[in-house]
């Protein structure tokens, strides 16, 4: 049997290099979500030289925007994004030390070399899952651009998120990969 492998947040350098596309990996920490607003909002800083509300460096980025928790729940329905939404800002936020993303959907060519330049790594949420993931969360708090309600940029913690490496630190692309393996059926 195959032991459950664990990936941590902010990013341990020796787990980030150690992941290959396909694995599956249970995220433990502090994490921060950010969608397409707050991606711009953080790219116009870095653009200007101005300070960040966040640190970047080995940090996690999972694209997503939380639904309002109900009663006596500390979040609602957590699910991903379509992350090619974000790739026109995020070579620049790899430049800044991000190192590992959360979502769903293939990413551009300009990302995946950004990644390997920068040792970073792409992690593949399930869709319609937000159900599961929010139950892997145990604290959230909104720490950004709270004008933007649930694109706020917010912290989290979580505990055995599960997630799929979609892309490694050297561009072996599961997006590829996969199709390719099935093909010869």
């Amino acid at each position: 049997m195959e032991t459950k492998k664990i990936f941590h947040a902010p990013v341990i350098h020796e787990e980030l290099n150690s992941l290959k596309a396909g694995d599956t990996v249970y995220l433990r920490g502090s994490i921060i979500t950010a969608r397409d607003a707050a991606h711009k909002r953080i790219y116009q800083l870095l653009q200007e030289g101005k300070p960040l509300p966040i640190e970047l460096k080995d940090q996690v980025i999972y694209y997503a925007g939380p639904c309002p928790a109900r009663p006596g729940l500390i979040i609602g329905s957590c699910g991903p994004t379509t992350s090619s939404r974000m790739d026109v800002y995020t070579p620049l936020l790899l430049e800044h030390g991000l190192k590992a993303m959360i979502g769903k959907g293939p990413r551009s060519a300009q990302v995946i070399e950004s990644m390997v330049k920068y040792g970073a790594v792409y992690l593949a949420a399930v869709g319609g899952a937000g159900a599961l993931i929010a139950s892997c969360i145990k604290k959230v708090e909104a720490v950004a651009f709270e004008d933007l309600g649930p694109e706020a940029i917010y912290r989290m913690e979580v505990e055995d998120m599960p997630l799929l490496v979609a892309i490694d630190a050297r561009g072996n692309n599961l997006y590829e990969i996969g199709p390719r393996q099935f093909a010869r059926i």
